[in-house]
């Protein structure tokens, strides 16, 4: 048994449809329908106030036609048909409703007045707009001028007076026409407007299936999240991480419950330093380094984060970057073990040289051996302080011990003793410093800061050139620059210039020697004075090292 509610529904949803959507037969009988339900109230009024209306051929025949002109609207194949076929209809609806005005003019007078419905439908329908005008006009004139000429009976008058619904149906026309016409340029425009939707729906699509095919084929894992922190956006390495974060007996954890360990791997980060919280904070980020995971499987991944605009301006999200940096991070472990353990062991050699040469220059020694001694003895100690600063600055420890020193007596001391080196190298040293400059600072520290930055622009100007050494005193600071005019550096090398054991591609083409430790050092120990260092460099022309140290 049908369930009357689902019947119900179903025919509500017919009726609901848009108009277009039917097939052709539904939408000639719905076009129809008006006027075959009007017929069959007219019938009821006639039957029940006008019995006698009932008999008359005309009347019958009117009734007749119009019931075969509905049933037609359904039996014939119109879609076989050519398209327009179909207002054949609405033309013998015409004729149907002029035999009706003629069979019921004692009773009902006003039949004529059906004909604005066939009008209706003609107008409506798009197609032949003037004949359909035409037909407006002239189709309801001829039902009521062809039974006058018919009779022959028929004065001036009754042309005049039967003039009115004509003029009303062609206006009832012209208004359907105007308002189709428009209907159909909107739905025209609305069609058009829908391909082009369609259209940017399919590219969108593509573009949808490129994206997540490229973001799930890199080795980066992306997470990308709205402004209230909501995921909208994961591939398939960021889901691998995400797996890796959770604990084991919790599948699907919050951002609070991830297993995020700082750079100690033991120390839980802080729910609002995590990288997703960082973010949806509106945070951007580069280079921040944590542990996902725990036991064998721990990984350290790097992360960055770029926030994401609206138009307005306004934080709309945030994309973040999962980059997998384990086997750098252990490489970097095991490097400095390895730097550690060579520096602890040079140590102890170092110092037992030294104290034998310390025994050795308490005799008496002919002027030729103590001097050879004391050259030994002060490279020894150069190299020990070396290799402690090695090891200070692999710990990040480096001491210094400030006390007042005039620093320019240092730079031409400096430059002094680079003079016999630079004159191999065919470099013209010069020195410009005020006659004294007194600072509080680390004398020895800050003279192996010159010594490193005079030989290195000595050591790369290997087709000779000028090295300038200036010294002033700027805002309460001591400035001292280095410049060469030597082979320079791309902007990608002086960016890592500071670097532990970094050798630019040009250095290391010519063969340089150097292992990469001086810049670094003397990094250290500018910043263990509270201050800073710079260098600004192009390649082919030269090269300048600033450090400024408070006075």
């Amino acid at each position: 048994m049908t369930d009357p509610v689902a019947w119900s529904s179903g025919r509500l949803r017919f009726f609901r449809r848009p108009f277009h959507e039917y097939r052709l037969r539904d939408r000639v009988a719905l076009s129809q329908m008006p006027l075959f339900v009007t017929t069959c109230l007219t019938a009821f009024l006639v039957w029940v106030f006008f019995p006698q209306g009932m008999g008359n051929p005309f009347f019958v025949a009117f009734l007749v036609s119009q019931l075969v002109l509905m049933a037609s609207c359904y039996l014939v194949p119109w879609e076989r048909l050519p398209y327009t076929s179909f207002l054949a209809i609405p033309v013998l609806d015409f004729v149907s409703i002029g035999l009706g005005r003629e069979g019921g003019l004692e009773s009902l007078t006003s039949i004529g007045l059906l004909a604005v419905l066939p009008v209706i439908w003609l107008c409506a329908s798009g197609y032949y707009p003037r004949l359909a005008l035409w037909l407006a006009f002239l189709a309801p004139l001829a039902i009521l001028w062809a039974p006058l000429l018919i009779k022959g009976t028929f004065t001036a008058q009754d042309f005049a007076r039967t003039l009115l619904l004509p003029v009303i149906t062609l206006g009832i026309g012209v208004s359907v026409s105007v308002l189709t016409l428009s209907m159909m340029r909107q739905q025209r425009e609305l069609e058009e407007k829908d391909a082009q939707l369609q259209a940017n729906l399919r590219t969108s699509q593509r573009q949808e299936s490129l994206l997540n095919t490229v973001l799930d084929t890199v080795h980066l894992g992306v997470l990308a999240v709205d402004a209230d922190g909501h995921d909208v956006l994961m591939n398939r390495k960021q889901r691998a991480n995400h797996v890796l974060a959770s604990p084991k007996d919790n599948p699907d954890p919050n951002e609070s419950q991830l297993l995020v360990f700082g750079p100690d791997r033991k120390t839980l980060v802080p729910v609002e330093d995590r990288p997703v919280r960082r973010a949806v904070l509106g945070e951007t980020f580069t280079d921040y380094l944590v542990w996902l995971g725990d036991g064998k499987e721990q990984r350290a991944f790097v992360t960055t984060a770029r926030a994401m605009k609206d138009p307005d301006g306004k934080f709309a999200g945030s994309v973040i970057a999962f980059s997998d940096v384990t086997d750098l991070v252990n490489a970097l472990s095991a490097k400095d073990d390895f730097v550690s353990s060579v520096s602890h062991e040079f140590r102890t050699p170092l110092t037992s040289i030294l104290g034998y040469v310390e025994i050795l220059l308490a005799d008496d020694q002919a002027e030729s051996d103590r001097e050879m001694l004391e050259i030994i003895r002060r490279n020894s100690e150069r190299l020990l302080t070396l290799v402690s600063d090695l090891l200070a600055s692999r710990n990040g420890q480096l001491i210094v011990t400030p006390h007042t020193v005039d620093v320019a007596e240092l730079v031409r001391a400096s430059v002094s003793s680079a003079l016999p080196k630079a004159a191999v190298a065919g470099v013209v040293l010069a020195a410009e410093t005020p006659d004294k400059l007194e600072a509080h600072v680390d004398g020895a520290r800050i003279s192996q800061v010159l010594d490193n930055l005079v030989s290195n622009a000595i050591k790369y100007s290997p087709d000779g050139g000028n090295v300038l050494v200036s010294l002033a005193q700027e805002d309460g600071h001591l400035a001292c620059s280095v410049s060469d005019t030597g082979m320079g550096m791309t902007a990608e090398d002086t960016s890592e210039v500071f670097a532990k054991f970094f050798r630019t591609s040009n250095v290391r083409r010519t063969a340089i020697p150097g292992v990469g430790l001086g810049l670094p050092i003397s990094k250290a120990i500018v910043e263990a004075h509270g201050g800073t260092i710079e260098v600004d460099s192009q390649l082919g022309k030269g090269t300048t090292f600033t450090f400024r140290v408070p006075v």
